[in-house]
């Protein structure tokens, strides 16, 4: 079992070329934009095998969304799950 919100951080830290991912500072004030943010949804649906909605794209605005939106679409009541490799 891997810890969630740190592979989240890992992930959208290295498509946003940023050093740190605040819990709940918004994207948008951290400079990652919205092509920044379709490639963090891509690599988001890649790596744990979900479909994230149009509709649900406002969900991902910042760490702590967009480990709660992956856990409601993972079925996961718990901040650790196994990732698909």
């Amino acid at each position: 079992m891997t810890n969630l919100k740190e592979e989240l951080r890992a992930l959208i830290a290295e498509i946003a070329e940023k050093d740190e991912i605040p819990d709940e500072v918004a994207f948008k004030d951290l400079g990652i934009d919205s092509m920044m943010g379709v490639e963090i949804v891509a690599a988001i649906e890649r790596k744990y095998q979900v479909k994230i909605d149009d509709a649900e794209l406002v969900e991902v605005t910042t760490l702590n969304n967009s480990m709660a939106l992956v856990q409601k679409k993972l079925g996961a009541g718990e901040a650790t799950v196994s990732a698909a490799e």
